[in-house]
């Protein structure tokens, strides 16, 4: 099971740390990743950190703003979002697979139900 947690609405400019508790399965062995669906669009890669946190992954959209990291000891990742903008509103999806640099949905199969980013202009 995937329990996401500290979304809201924030302005533009804003921060927001995304958290991501897991629990069910044995979390050192999964590549554990970020999503996103915006309205009237599709699911979206976010980002990506691998089973060590050693190596991370991310969309050119979100690249130099947002860092993803875990922390396997607490079976948790978070997404750190800076300097946000109305173009990542969405509802933002934490997911667990096992296959490293894969940014296709169909690779993680455990979903989170997601929490909503709302920025505001």
């Amino acid at each position: 099971q995937l329990v996401e947690s500290g979304g809201g609405s924030v302005h533009a400019g804003g921060s927001l740390r995304l958290s991501c508790a897991a629990s069910g399965l044995t979390f050192s062995s999964f590549v554990m990743g970020w999503f996103r669906l915006a309205r009237g669009t599709e699911y979206e890669f976010v980002a990506a950190i691998s089973w060590t946190g050693g190596t991370t992954d991310y969309s050119d959209h979100v690249k130099g703003r947002f860092t993803v990291s875990r922390d396997n000891a607490k079976n948790m990742v978070y997404l750190q979002m800076n300097n946000l903008n109305a173009e990542d509103t969405a509802l933002y999806y934490c997911t667990a697979g096992q296959r490293l640099w894969s940014r296709r949905r169909d690779d993680y199969p455990y979903w989170g139900q997601g929490t909503q980013v709302t920025i505001s202009s």
